[in-house]
């Protein structure tokens, strides 16, 4: 290391020598120790400036680079990283045909303990229990007490229920916010919503599942968070309570032990209204049946669900087949004499009308020899392939997590005699929902339809089952019955109603029949002359008692109910009555 001196002593004792000035060669060396020093701070200088350029480019280069890969790459939705819980508690709202809320969110709190952090067990036990009457004031204490650190007590309380918890002024009893799923209207649709429930649960949040019925067969498009529109049902609720109430006091006056109902647009498909009696009120859902029969819960969903022999409403279909394939026509005479035996089985009438009736009178008095006669014409195989195009031989594929359950039930040798007995209704168990869809596309032209529970505007554009001749011939048949035949009790005022009665006796548990215990149905259709909906209405074990003897047939005790069901919803449908136009009054002249 090369050491430079402070001053140049050498030249200052030399000059002081030869007698000149030193102090010149000193501030000559200062100058140049100063350029010297000055030379290396701008070097220096220059450096760190060149070190902040190059970061500076890096930086920018990289949110460049940055920037270019997200403008090429595809859009995605942003996603938010927090710290906690997880647990995703959104849910769209259910809404009817005109938006109008079937179920909806409802901001709650979840009420747990910390024992330890209670102050007064004993009068947080008590004071809980009286806010809380099936809580046990003993029970409680016992746990607040225990070495628990953490205690659920309820899992959603009501504002005022929070209010009165607070007041209790406990600082071990907690509020955890979350929702709950609200059913404003009550018991109305609530087989059709089905009900929600918590999934996984925090302190501090829940999810809120679908557990049955529509929640449960949308859920995962109700808990998207990027839906924002509610889920639109095809349901109208003015006409669902209409038909609940109908419904529950004709049940009542029958003396029933259960109904249903299925109100469908004939053209789309939509059901306007589905019921089902008893049920339940889905904002305090009960529990499934551990033992006995399912169909005694009110969770049970008859018109779905429940797979029954309907009786003579399964005629229409045997009547439409014989006609468009030309087996038979309206007035062809058929041999209806009594009892018709076919192995060892005997087929009778509910009243005898004499040895031949016209193919049109053997529907109207709903004869079941004749029309067992025009089944044989028919044939099992063609007769099995009928009904399988009308749906009657698979579950129905409505949006609702029970409709693979709503499996019909068939003979596993389709011979002659369940050729015959089918034609009648007996045999071949199904839905009325089934019954519905089927009673549709008999009347809307011929074409078959899939009911659906979402709002749609666009008729079904399905296979075409009957022609349209065909099926002007049932909509005459099915208003003759009403006017001339077994659903004389049908007729509403203002409202031409057509339809085909259907009673059924109810099968024993070991085999066999009850021979007191009837499943009436009446399939109606109206306005008759240009059809816009069917009802299906079904009562489960009615006795009609104001006469002298127990009637227990569907034009007894079905048919009235049906007809204030239409009477009640018709106007709400928007249909307007016909009204007859007064007759002109005659001119008259006068002398004076």
């Amino acid at each position: 290391m090369i050491r430079t001196p402070l001053r140049p002593l050498a030249r200052v004792l030399d000059a002081r020598q030869k007698g000149e000035n030193p102090d010149a060669i000193e501030r000559e060396n200062l100058r140049l120790r100063h350029e010297a020093q000055r030379d290396r701070m701008r070097v220096r200088a220059e450096s760190r400036l060149l070190l902040v350029a190059i970061c500076f480019l890096m930086g920018f280069g990289a949110v460049g680079t940055r920037m270019a890969a997200l403008a090429t790459s595809e859009a995605e939705e942003p996603r938010v990283a927090v710290s906690g819980t997880s647990i995703l508690n959104t849910r769209a709202d259910i809404v009817d045909r005109h938006g109008r809320v079937l179920a909806t969110n409802f901001a709650t709190n979840a009420l747990y303990a910390h024992p330890h952090e209670i102050v007064d067990p004993r009068a947080a036990a008590d004071g809980l229990a009286e806010i809380f009457p099936d809580m046990d004031a003993e029970a409680l204490y016992r746990r607040f007490t225990s070495d628990s650190r953490f205690i659920w007590l309820r899992r959603y309380i009501s504002p005022e229920q929070e209010q009165m918890v607070h007041d209790l002024g406990e600082p071990g009893l907690l509020f955890g916010p979350r929702e709950m799923r609200l059913y404003p209207n009550g018991a109305i649709a609530a087989h059709v919503l089905g009900g929600a429930g918590f999934g996984q649960e925090a302190v501090n949040a829940a999810e809120v599942v679908g557990v049955a019925g529509v929640e449960a067969n949308f859920d995962e498009t109700l808990r998207d968070p990027a839906r924002e529109a509610p889920l639109r049902l095809s349901l109208d609720l003015t006409v669902q309570a209409a038909v609940e109430e109908v419904l529950a006091g004709g049940m009542a006056l029958m003396n029933a032990s259960g109904a249903s109902a299925v109100l469908m647009d004939i053209r789309t498909g939509e059901i306007i209204a589905m019921a089902s009696l008893p049920d339940f009120d889905p904002n305090a859902r009960p529990r499934p049946l551990t033992e006995g029969d399912q169909a005694d819960s009110p969770l049970f969903n008859r018109a779905l669900q429940g797979v029954y022999e309907l009786g003579s409403v399964f005629k229409t279909f045997t009547v439409a087949q014989a006609l468009e394939e030309g087996l038979v026509s309206l007035d062809d005479l058929i041999d209806t004499r009594g009892p018709l035996r076919m192995a060892g089985f005997a087929i009778t009438d509910f009243r005898s009308r004499g040895p031949e009736q016209s193919v049109h009178d053997v529907f109207t008095h709903s004869s079941n020899i004749g029309t067992a006669r025009i089944a044989q014409l028919i044939g099992g195989e063609r007769q099995r392939a009928f009904m399988e195009r009308l749906g009657f031989l698979a579950p129905t594929t409505i949006e609702m997590i029970e409709a693979p359950s709503g499996r019909p039930l068939w003979p596993a040798r389709w011979g002659e005699l369940s050729t015959m007995t089918i034609s009648y209704g007996h045999g071949l168990s199904t839905s009325p929902l089934h019954l519905a869809a089927a009673y549709a596309a008999m009347v809307n032209g011929g074409t078959l339809v899939t009911p659906t529970l979402l709002r749609t505007d666009a008729p079904a554009t399905g296979e075409r089952i009957i022609s349209e001749r065909v099926s002007a011939q049932i909509r005459e048949l099915l208003r003759a019955v009403v006017t001339d035949g077994t659903a004389s009790f049908g007729e509403v005022e203002g409202y031409s109603v057509g339809g085909k009665t259907g009673s059924a006796e109810m099968p024993r548990a070991r085999g066999g029949y009850y021979e007191d215990r009837n499943i009436n149905t009446f399939a109606a259709v109206f306005p008759s002359d240009d059809p816009q909906y069917v009802l299906v209405t079904t009562l489960y074990e009615p006795v009609e008692l104001s006469g002298p003897e127990p009637r227990r047939t569907a034009g007894w005790t079905t048919v009235p109910v049906a007809a204030e069901v239409i009477r009640r919803a018709a106007p709400l449908l928007g249909l307007r009555p016909e009204i007859e136009p007064t007759p002109a009054l005659p001119l008259s002249s006068s002398s004076n």
